[in-house]
């Protein structure tokens, strides 16, 4: 679930156009960060990986759907293929799309539709009314624009797949995945230390095993924040192979600097507590410190005893 309390169902195309005759499609479809299911580049069927999606649109429906988003995919690829031959656009290219539904805490809802060419964002579809909006001012979002405006039934479907059925869709798929969505995995938190220059020491943090994605990390100086700056350095948030996250985040600071550091984790798993990791190195110096401050006590009371046993002879040499 995303910081705003949002939930979205995302669809995610990509088309390799290698030349006018052959065309490759794979897409995904996440609900959340949970993969749903994928398209069968072969023939377009769709393959489900969420047991609980079966159970949330019944067969029938379900085949209804599936036959809609095949007309939609033939439909593009004819569009799109037909414009670059007629238009002299150079081989090979990529087109991706990203479409899908977002709805709001207050149950509002939004669909979205974009296009990209080779990467780039070229143009979105305006789902209310049905018309496409470049994304930049480019010869080839302008391009696309005079080709897919032309093909008004494609917009129309794209109308009915993102922002009515998808809505009704994510509804379904929101009381069945219920559990899968409110997963929680507390963060494994690590610290230690790199110095790749005798001037300079990087204490990386390291946190892993998270679910779900947002996380909050930082670095306490003293018990203060570390304000963002050069010296600091946070990785993207990367998936594990067990469906969990990690990241690193990395200070960089002057050896025996005489501050203390701290790694602290905010995670929604965590509820209202926070993961605080100190950096190992203040922990020797405070052995060391305690046992240096021990040696000094031991010494001081030597030398005590022998200042009181030489005041003590003469004493006892005059009673004798």
């Amino acid at each position: 679930m995303s910081p705003t309390g949002s939930i979205t169902l995302r669809l995610l195309q990509i088309s390799t156009f290698q030349n006018s005759s052959f065309m490759g499609t794979e897409g995904l479809c996440f609900l959340e960060d949970i993969e749903l299911g994928s398209l069968d580049k072969h023939n377009w069927n769709i393959h489900i990986y969420q047991p609980w999606v079966h159970a949330a649109l019944p067969p029938g429906d379900w085949k209804v759907k599936e036959e809609m988003l095949k007309i939609y995919l033939q439909k593009v690829t004819y569009v799109i293929n037909e414009g670059a031959t007629e238009n002299g656009v150079p081989y090979p290219f990529v087109v991706q799309c990203r479409a899908g539904c977002e709805i709001y805490p207050n149950r509002t809802s939004r669909a979205f539709f974009y296009f990209a060419y080779n990467g780039q964002g070229i143009l979105s579809l305006d789902l209310d009314n049905g018309t496409w909006i470049p994304s930049q001012d480019t010869n080839i979002s302008w391009y696309f624009l005079g080709v897919l405006r032309n093909y008004t039934s494609l917009s129309e479907l794209a109308e009915v797949l993102f922002n009515e059925t998808c809505v009704d869709d994510m509804e379904l798929l929101l009381r069945h995945g219920q559990a899968a969505l409110e997963r929680q995995e507390l963060p494994v938190a690590t610290v230690f230390a790199r110095t790749p220059s005798p001037a300079q020491l990087l204490l990386v943090c390291r946190v892993t095993g998270f679910y779900p994605r947002p996380i909050s990390v930082a670095w306490l100086r003293d018990g203060q924040e570390v304000p963002p700056g050069p010296a600091l350095s946070t990785s993207s948030i990367l998936p594990n192979a067990d469906l969990t996250y990690q990241l690193r985040s990395i200070l960089a600071v002057s050896p025996r600097d005489g501050h203390s550091y701290a790694c602290r984790v905010r995670h929604r798993s965590l509820g209202t507590r926070s993961l605080l990791v100190p950096w190992g190195h203040s922990e020797v110096v405070l052995i060391a410190g305690l046992g240096a401050g021990l040696l000094a006590a031991v010494a001081m009371a030597v030398i005590v005893v022998l200042w009181v046993q030489r005041c003590r002879k003469p004493q006892q040499m005059e009673e004798s």
